[in-house]
């Protein structure tokens, strides 16, 4: 019997770095194009994910996550890869996650030494856990929950925190914001970028099909990873 000639295929996932210039498509371990939406854009239930904080002091702390498509959360080594990234910078910052979800971004940011956080999320059931989420950390009220939509919140600045310390926003909404409202996303981030103090970091969480040139500030690329099929991208005021 004649052995297979084919070659098996690579495997994907490994950490990518890449120029800002390069097709998204052309990325090592990239998706092929679907026509299906994108894991979190649309409700629905799916498998609950072991959501546990990576590092700081509520290392190995578990997460409440009731498996809702709407509030995909980053996955665990993406999210360590983005804190490893971001360094000791975060001490004494205050963390703003716009889509907060779980929570886990903002709770990672404090556990690692962000001084306070504001956690905007606008479905109440999500914002019911994430609350339950702060409460079992004891993190409020030093964590601000704002039952809200981010785009409203970012307009009203009688509810943005202030100005002291630098902030650290992190962005990391369903992938087809990008896309169904890039003029707003676009908007609420530049009017971030205006109203930030000096030395302020912004997280992105985006898919390949976002074309991250758009973004206020060109992120460099060094600050740019691929975890396909989230993009990263971190840039600073």
């Amino acid at each position: 019997m004649k052995r297979s000639t084919k070659k098996k295929p690579r495997r994907s996932g490994t950490t990518v770095l890449f120029d800002i210039a390069k097709s998204y498509k052309d990325l090592p371990g990239a998706p092929a194009k679907s026509k299906r939406n994108n894991v979190g854009s649309t409700p629905g239930a799916k498998e609950p994910l072991g959501l546990r904080i990576i590092g700081g002091k509520f290392r190995g702390r578990k997460l409440q996550y009731i498996g809702d498509n709407r509030v995909r959360p980053m996955k665990d080594r993406v999210r360590e890869a983005v804190f490893n990234l971001i360094g000791p910078g975060i001490k004494g910052m205050h963390a703003i996650d716009l889509f907060g979800g779980t929570g886990a971004i903002a709770i990672e940011a404090v556990s690692r030494g962000a001084t306070s956080a504001t956690i905007i999320e606008i479905h109440l059931p999500t914002a019911a856990l994430l609350k339950q989420n702060l409460e079992s950390l004891s993190l409020l009220p030093a964590c601000n929950l704002c039952k809200t939509d981010a785009f409203f919140w970012v307009k009203n600045e009688a509810e943005h925190p202030p100005k002291e310390s630098p902030w650290i926003v992190f962005c990391s909404p369903p992938y087809d914001f990008y896309e169904s409202r890039r003029e707003e996303m676009l908007g609420m981030l530049s009017r971030l970028v205006d109203m930030a103090p000096a030395d302020s970091l912004f997280v992105m969480e985006a898919d390949q099909r976002f074309d991250l040139s758009l973004l206020p500030r060109i992120p460099s690329p060094n600050r740019i990873r691929s975890y396909p099929p989230a993009v990263i991208a971190i840039f600073g005021k």
